[in-house]
């Protein structure tokens, strides 16, 4: 049913500990008042962890839990910003070799912390499929752990701990509205709502210029490589994965499509009602919230924040009113 357990997640959290706090959630009435149909939002801030993304759980987990050997090896990955970061974090806290590879052409501001935090970054492959399989060749030749940011088992168990977190903050919530890229926060939290909370549904949002994963999990046919045009880094998936496909299609409760134009207005929304800015992903769960509302009326809903790495450039159109 699911590629992890919620022992896992409990394990992850653990090693977890020492290293960050929880992030904060937090409630905004004027959140409440724009979504309507009597619904309170709560805000789970993962834009506040170090390197402002959930992702620094998925590579802290993924560090922690390699072995003594492993971890003299070090560790490469293939990214376009987030999981590279969260890595390069973690490989710093452990002293940890890591190398990321990223795109030509990838943001440079991204490229530039990946760097800053002491790992190697290689630039290489102008489409992401050509990355991974450099990423891939390096594992093989240097024998480091390749640390994919979705197929992965440590990797799933720390996005879990996010909603674990969450319910000890918030435990009446009824639904979670989540941003879906690769699907390591949805699978996540359906592995922790399984065992600690059956009734909270888990609701996925996905931008309609990268519909892959939403698409698969309506027909059951797995993608790969489908065309990706969405502004929201985050959630440009053009796959599905072998450990979260029918992990989705058995623990979403439904999954929607939002327009970058909406996805655009959640960043302005998000920044009105909360002053923080999100990055495109970070902003996905309130666009996907806004379709899901008059379902959800009355209810008690979460959603994540789940990034705040929006480069400059985009931050200007967004807040301009354009959509990048």
């Amino acid at each position: 049913m699911y590629p992890i357990a919620y022992a896992d997640v409990a394990a992850a959290r653990e090693r977890l500990r020492p290293f960050f706090d929880p992030s904060p959630v937090r409630h905004y009435p004027l959140l409440d008042e724009l979504v309507g149909y009597g619904i309170r939002v709560y805000v789970k801030h993962e834009n506040h962890l170090p390197t402002g993304s959930f992702k620094v759980r998925n590579g802290t987990a993924s560090i922690t839990a390699l072995s003594p050997e492993a971890a003299r090896r070090g560790v490469v990955a293939a990214t376009t910003g987030n999981h590279g970061l969260g890595l390069a974090w973690a490989g710093a806290a452990r002293e940890v070799a890591v190398t990321i590879c990223v795109p030509k052409g990838n943001n440079p501001e991204k490229n530039a912390t990946i760097r800053s935090l002491g790992a190697t970054l290689v630039e290489v492959g102008a489409r992401y499929d050509e990355t991974v399989a450099a990423c891939r060749d390096i594992a093989l030749r240097e024998e480091r752990t390749l640390v994919h940011s979705t197929n992965h088992r440590e990797v799933l168990a720390g996005a879990g701990t996010m909603t674990d977190e969450w319910l000890d903050q918030v435990p009446d919530l009824d639904a979670l509205v989540i941003a879906l890229g690769g699907g390591s926060q949805a699978v996540g939290a359906a592995v922790v709502a399984a065992h600690r909370k059956p009734g909270l549904a888990v609701y996925a949002v996905q931008s309609a210029g990268a519909s892959a994963q939403h698409d698969a999990w309506r027909d059951g046919t797995p993608r790969a490589n489908a065309p990706v045009a969405t502004f929201a880094e985050g959630i440009a998936t053009g796959s599905t994965y072998e450990l979260t496909f029918e992990a989705l299609r058995h623990g979403l409760s439904d999954f929607v499509l939002a327009s970058e134009p909406a996805i655009a207005q959640a960043v302005r929304d998000l920044w009105r009602t909360t002053h923080n800015l999100p990055e495109g992903a970070g902003a996905a769960g309130l666009a996907g919230l806004r379709l899901l509302a008059p379902r959800l009326a009355g209810q008690r809903v979460g959603i994540v924040m789940c990034g705040g790495n929006l480069d400059a450039e985009r931050a200007a159109v967004l807040l301009a009113g354009g959509t990048p």
